[in-house]
């Protein structure tokens, strides 16, 4: 019997979602850049760097058994803490607009945050897949995690990158949750982390802001509201066709660097409503196929970090469409293989290519199982 290869769907799925998120971010970037830089391919060029170096290693991490891989999470994870660390100190890590997310390298840049979520990913489905029995007691099994968590949770709030936070934690808990930890357990630790939360909007002016803003962003459209408002005229004047690849009056700085958080807007109003459509429809694609490869997979491993990258994918997707269409208050939200950044897309297509190592070790079960028989 000839040996299938890995997920096929995946690898089409996420390379028509490449090539539509490329597109977007030349034509959302283009006005942008010009201005900015004096070329218009500013953003372009860069993506296209990043996204080859990001396919080739998808393809080679598509070879290596995610067993072995998953061996050097320790390792992965230690790294992601110390980098975590070292971002924050001046010289070292770069401050944008306040937050010292960055390490610069002449014209790129890379975020430690993005590795982070990667090695969380394999460190607890690495982990857990040895010792999920213990997650059944809450101070033996469930608190050592949650200790991991919390240190990168709070090394994130210092840059401050709270969006990342919020993905950190929530990849974390749904890796605990299929594990088989107990829901009372996540029961009870929500009765002081939600006044935490709470306190941490209230007690910084800009979050407060943003809450303020999505209850009503139509009270202030030209200062607070203005980036939402201007979000939902692009979506709305999208229409159901669209008005044309390239032809975007929001991106014309009505929308602040459209070519990042609110893209889908931009993708909206180009390709109407048909367009969105069939990008979402390609997301849920992406992520039925990720379920199918947990659900399949021949072991708790690879099962658990299946449902970790698909988590993390589908995350994004639904916390960056429910912000730019003001179903939620705003945060700093990528949509995958959309947003502009390099080391977010480098990183995310590596965790593609050990989703599809992941699921040509599935299609290796049913071949022994249809040879057995």
């Amino acid at each position: 019997m000839k040996r299938r290869d890995f997920d096929f769907w995946i690898f089409v799925t996420v390379l028509l979602l490449l090539a539509l998120g490329i597109s977007m971010v030349y034509s959302a970037s283009s006005y942008y850049a010009s201005r900015k830089f004096g070329n218009k391919e500013y953003y372009l060029v860069r993506q296209l760097i990043w996204a080859t170096i990001g396919i080739v290693a998808m393809l080679l991490v598509s070879r290596i058994d995610y067993r072995r891989i998953a061996q050097f999470s320790p390792i992965m994870m230690l790294v992601s803490i110390v980098l975590l660390i070292l971002v924050r100190i001046p010289g070292i890590g770069s401050n944008i607009n306040g937050a010292w997310r960055w390490f610069n390298f002449g014209p790129f840049s890379f975020q430690p945050s993005e590795m982070a979520k990667l090695s969380i990913i394999l460190f607890y489905s690495f982990s857990l897949s040895k010792k999920a029995d213990e997650l059944q007691y809450f101070w033996k099994g469930l608190v050592p995690y949650l200790l991991v968590v919390g240190i990168v949770d709070a090394l994130l709030m210092l840059q401050p990158h709270f969006s990342a936070t919020i993905l950190v934690t929530g990849v974390a808990v749904i890796i605990l949750f299929t594990a088989g930890a107990k829901i009372w357990h996540f029961i009870l630790l929500a009765i002081p982390v939600i006044p935490l939360g709470i306190y941490f909007v209230l007690t910084e002016e800009y979050r407060l802001k943003r809450l303020l803003t999505f209850l009503d962003p139509f009270e202030d459209p030209t200062d607070t509201g203005f980036q939402i408002v201007n979000s939902l005229y692009a979506i709305g004047s999208g229409g159901i066709f669209g008005k044309g690849i390239g032809q975007s009056v929001q991106k014309h700085l009505y929308i602040p660097e459209p070519h990042t958080d609110f893209i889908f807007s931009i993708a909206a109003e180009e390709l109407g409503f048909i367009g969105a459509t069939t990008i979402l429809l390609l997301f849920l694609v992406l992520i039925w196929r990720g379920i199918r490869v947990a659900m399949h997979a021949p072991d708790t491993l690879g099962s658990l970090i299946s449902v970790g990258l698909t988590s993390l994918i589908a995350l994004q997707v639904i916390v960056n469409v429910a912000v730019v269409t003001s179903s939620m208050p705003v945060t700093g939200m990528p949509l995958p293989f959309f947003t502009y950044g390099g080391s977010s897309l480098a990183f995310l297509l590596v965790g593609i290519g050990i989703l599809l190592n992941i699921s040509r070790h599935c299609n290796d079960k049913y071949r022994l199982k249809r040879e057995k028989y």
